[in-house]
């Protein structure tokens, strides 16, 4: 059943928002080559206590991190551990805010960049291209999710972008409702898996996560390890995360996470 927030309660959802992407901005500052995973899950912990909230994913029974921190081939849910950063690694990195009693998620991808000036390799710039189209996913996403579309309409906004330039959305993977909990109704996936009209229908006090989860090679993914958490894509190739957490209202989408 998916949870209506009022005013009220979007206004909670913003500030708690806006908490999380400036930490969210501060850690991905923090990302340089030598710097490893563990320092930046305690700075960002750090963090959020500072600014009078709590750690959202520390909630999750079982996990016990603040972020999930996904290099290179890991997909998602990334368990940060003492791995040192290097250049040029593709580091997703997924956080969320608890903030008087509601969650907002966030997370984006980036390059680890080289603290020596090097021209560009073939690989970088695909790698960049690879990010810009997730980006420029998430941002048209966002844009039809107006009271009257459908959850089809984000679907199919992120899986066209992201086909067209040659990439795969991952299926096992996909944005949600959130609030109350991290994770509610309804699903968000970022691929058309029935009739547009077929999906729920967008309406005002909808707070959703859209989040675009899309490889380099194929879309299939598997458990990397036995921690239980981290996914990685099944043909080794490169993942990207981008996601924000935004609210359904009569006037057009409002993003909390901002």
């Amino acid at each position: 059943m998916v949870d209506i927030k009022t005013e009220k309660e979007i206004e909670i959802m913003r500030e708690g928002g806006k908490i999380l992407a400036e930490i969210l901005g501060e850690v991905l500052d923090s990302i340089k080559p030598g710097v490893n995973e563990l320092e930046l899950d305690e700075f960002a912990e750090r963090l959020i206590r500072e600014k009078g909230g709590e750690p959202a994913f520390k909630k999750v029974k079982g996990y016990r991190h603040c972020l999930c921190i996904s290099g290179n081939n890991i997909v998602v849910h990334g368990v940060p551990t003492k791995r040192k950063l290097q250049e040029g690694d593709v580091v997703g990195v997924d956080c969320g805010v608890y903030y008087k009693g509601f969650n907002t998620d966030m997370s984006e991808t980036i390059k680890v960049k080289r603290q020596k000036s090097k021209g560009k390799s073939l690989n970088e710039d695909e790698i960049d291209r690879f990010l810009e189209t997730g980006k420029k996913a998430l941002e048209e996403a966002i844009k039809v999710a107006i009271v009257g579309n459908r959850i089809g309409h984000i679907s199919k906004t992120i899986q066209e972008i992201v086909e067209k330039e040659g990439y795969s959305v991952v299926r096992a993977l996909i944005g949600h409702g959130v609030g109350r909990q991290l994770h509610e109704d309804p699903e968000v996936p970022g691929f058309l898996n029935k009739k547009i009209e077929k999906t729920p229908l967008l309406k005002g006090g909808m707070t959703i996560a859209i989040e675009v989860i899309y490889n380099m090679g194929g879309h299939e993914v598997s458990y990397l390890n036995s921690d239980g958490w981290t996914i990685a894509t099944s043909d080794g190739s490169i993942s990207g995360l981008f996601e924000k957490t935004i609210a359904i209202k009569e006037k057009g989408p409002l993003v909390l996470t901002a």
